[in-house]
Formats: structure tokens, sequence, C-alpha cells
């Protein structure tokens, strides 16, 4: 793209090269992809209405990434960790024809709530994916069930290249990479920091919980969970 961009221009021009993006992968591994799927062309105009509302600046901002898309949520709306309803009711951009809730965006809906609501939030942070499209693994019977880039040897060897392209391309939103913050304390957190020893995408990482392992398995706790995302996105402790 020629001339002056803002992060928005930046970020569905990165969309738009997902949309456009072949991966080859194992038998029994499919791809979710929402900006080539059957409902582009909504997903097109979700997404920049989207962006145009809270990204049409130049303002550096700093990446906060998940493993992959869930099938039920960002590989239907095409906007990271946003649901369709709290899309719709939270932002005000029409998703007529959506119908998904996740759990994840629920906490994570509140965490976005206490830091200042999404005005302030998305003027700090972009929310995206060390794996920018949905993975689905399909049983003998064809049913089809979430998959992480990590969860199989062949999948994560087929997609390295893609992985790290993708990581580069997000830096140049305008990211401000003196701090990365991944959600995914495990085999997401374990995959970046060892891409970023090689890399130097970002000064820092900081690993948080996802919030499907809080709201599933930890939901007495809920609340000491989303004080340790506050603490981490103000930088209190650096």
């Amino acid at each position: 793209m020629n001339g002056q961009t803002t992060v928005a221009d930046r970020i569905l021009q990165f969309n738009q090269e997902l949309a456009e993006t072949t991966l080859e992968l194992p038998p029994g591994f499919a791809v979710l992809n929402p900006f080539s799927g059957p409902q582009k062309e909504r997903v097109h105009e979700v997404t920049t209405a989207f962006y145009r509302k809270y990204y049409d600046d130049d303002r550096p901002r700093r990446l906060v990434l998940g493993s992959s898309p869930a099938r039920r949520g960002t590989a239907v709306t095409g906007v990271p960790f946003e649901d369709a309803k709290l899309l719709e009711s939270k932002t005000g951009v029409d998703v007529d024809g959506y119908a998904v809730s996740r759990p994840s965006a629920g906490f994570l809906h509140d965490v976005i709530s206490r830091y200042g609501g999404r005005e302030r939030f998305y003027a700090d942070f972009v929310m995206s994916f060390v794996c920018p499209l949905g993975l689905v693994r399909k049983n003998p019977e064809g049913r089809e069930a979430n998959c992480n880039f990590y969860e199989n040897k062949k999948l994560l060897e087929l997609l390295h290249t893609f992985l790290v392209d993708a990581l580069e391309r997000q830096v140049t939103f305008g990211t401000d990479t003196s701090v990365c913050y991944c959600i995914g304390s495990g085999e997401n957190f374990k995959f970046l920091s060892k891409v970023n020893e090689g890399q130097r995408f970002f000064k820092r990482i900081v690993p948080l919980e996802h919030p499907r392992f809080i709201t599933q398995y930890n939901g007495a706790r809920t609340e000491e969970f989303a004080e340790k995302y506050l603490s981490a996105f103000r930088g209190e402790g650096d």
C-alpha cells in the first residue's frame, strides 16, 4: 500500500492476504478461513467496520496473541476474541446473521471493561493469534473439533514458516514491540518464546492463562486471573 496508512489499513490488508492463503496440512486436518469462507462478504463488512471504528489511526499498540481462532468464535466473525453477540451489543457493529457466544470472549469482555472499556483498550492493544487461521481436526465420522497448531508434530512442521511469517507481518501493524502478551501459558507461550529467541520480534513476552482454562477449570479463581490480566496490561510490576 502506498502513502500514509493507519493500523486499520494494515490489519485489513493482512486479512486480505489471509483470504488468499492456502496451507498444506496433514490428513485429517483442515483450515477454517473466515476471510475466504462462505460468509466472507459478511466477515469483510464486520471486520472493516470494527477496525475502522477502533484502529483508524497510526498509534503504536501492543499485541495480545492467542494460539488460533476458535471454530465457533473468531473463525466465524473474523474479529479476534469477540463473539458475535458481544461484538454487536458492545461495539455497535452490525453482525446480524451470527449467533455465537464464547466463554473466552465473556472473560475478556470483563477484563476489557475493567481496563476502561473498548475505546481505551483497543487504543492500546491489538488482539490476534500466533496462527491467524482456524484449525480443526476431523474424526473418521467427519465431525470437526478445534485444534491448535502445536497439537501435532507434522502439523506444526508444515505450518512453521506460515506462523513465523504471520508474526512478522503482525509486527508491521505499527506494533509496540517492547512487550507481547501471550494468551496460553503452556504450548503457545513455549512456541512463541522459541520463535522470538531467533527472530527477536519482542523484547519481552508475558504469558497469561487461557480464558477457557480459567472459565472451565478454575471458575472459582476468575477474579484472581482477571486481576492478573489487568496488572499485566497496565504494566504493573515492570
